[in-house]
């Protein structure tokens, strides 16, 4: 699995920094990112849904939420703008799987790369059920 490319959604990142279902298994990703047995790509719109996540998050103040976020910064995973390929891509999923153009995004990208999405989102793994690009965190 060494240098294996996985693009990451919120729904597994915000597991790195609060203590919930399948946070540990999140946390052994961040471990192999950090060790550089696997690389991470994310669309910049994580760090939006992230900082969002973590704000409304009871467990977390305004100085745990600011930390969370540097942190992602400093591990230097690699965020990247969409194309306008992505984006086209993105618009067919929302409408074929009805799921939202965010996640849609997600799901793009890592065909687009031609590597997993892996995520915690059960809903939007029962949306996409036939599409070969994504796996469940619990299936990591």
């Amino acid at each position: 699995m060494r240098n294996e490319i996985f693009v990451l959604d919120a729904s597994v990142i915000v597991k790195w920094f609060s203590n919930e279902t399948n946070s540990e298994k999140a946390r052994e990703i961040r471990d192999m990112f950090v060790n550089g047995d696997i690389l991470i790509v994310c669309p910049d719109l994580i760090l939006y849904e992230i900082t969002n996540a973590l704000r409304y998050a009871n467990a977390l103040n305004e100085n745990d939420v600011k930390d969370a976020v540097e942190s992602l910064y400093n591990i230097e995973i690699d965020i990247i703008v969409p194309t306008k390929e992505v984006m086209r891509k993105s618009i067919e999923f929302a409408k074929e799987f009805n799921i939202t153009v965010y996640d849609a995004v997600y799901i793009s990208l890592s065909e687009i790369l031609n590597v997993k999405l892996v995520t915690a989102d059960e809903k939007l793994i029962r949306a996409c059920k036939n599409h070969d690009y994504i796996i469940s965190l619990t299936k990591f």
